[in-house]
């Protein structure tokens, strides 16, 4: 389970379950246990700083790379 926080505030953004080793390019909608960020005009919103984090697409937040850190293990397949 990944701890998604926001780069500029450290703010968390959400819980998610990240399976395989890759990069966090992509949050997919089933996968988010716990959310506390906006999504405002099809944008995911850091709730502390407005910060622009991912875009919402059809399924899945596409993420911003440099805009968020996270924290946690990665399941493996």
């Amino acid at each position: 389970m990944l701890t998604i926080k926001c780069a500029r505030c450290k703010s968390k953004v959400m819980q998610y379950k990240k399976i395989g080793q890759g990069r966090v390019l992509r949050c997919y909608l089933p996968r988010i246990k716990r959310f506390f960020a906006r999504v405002e005009k099809g944008q995911l919103q850091c709730p502390g700083c407005d910060n622009i984090i991912g875009k919402k697409k059809t399924g899945f937040f596409q993420m911003n790379r440099r805009e968020f850190t996270y924290s946690g293990k990665k399941i493996k397949k």
